[in-house]
């Protein structure tokens, strides 16, 4: 079971914070295609993960990452500072 966060617009799409799912995929670009699969809202929320960043157990990872071990994983839109 891995735990899955969503921000800002993401939370929004999905409709939730955050939610626990059994997955087999293998990278985090494999459960972004198994969440694509579930409902519209997910396909929506992950048609341009260009537009995504995402963090795996709270470090910044590329959608290539290995979910081999991993607790949890967010995903978020790019921030800026100022």
């Amino acid at each position: 079971m891995i735990d899955i966060l969503y921000f800002a617009w993401v939370r929004e799409r999905i409709g939730l914070p955050k939610e626990r799912v059994e997955t087999q995929a293998a990278t985090v670009a494999d459960l972004v295609a198994e969440l694509r699969e579930r409902e519209e809202r997910y396909a929506l929320a992950f048609a341009d993960t260009s537009a995504l960043r995402v963090a795996v157990d709270q470090d910044l990872a590329d959608f290539d990452a290995p979910l081999a071990g991993v607790r949890e994983v967010a995903f978020f839109p790019p921030m800026t500072g100022g």
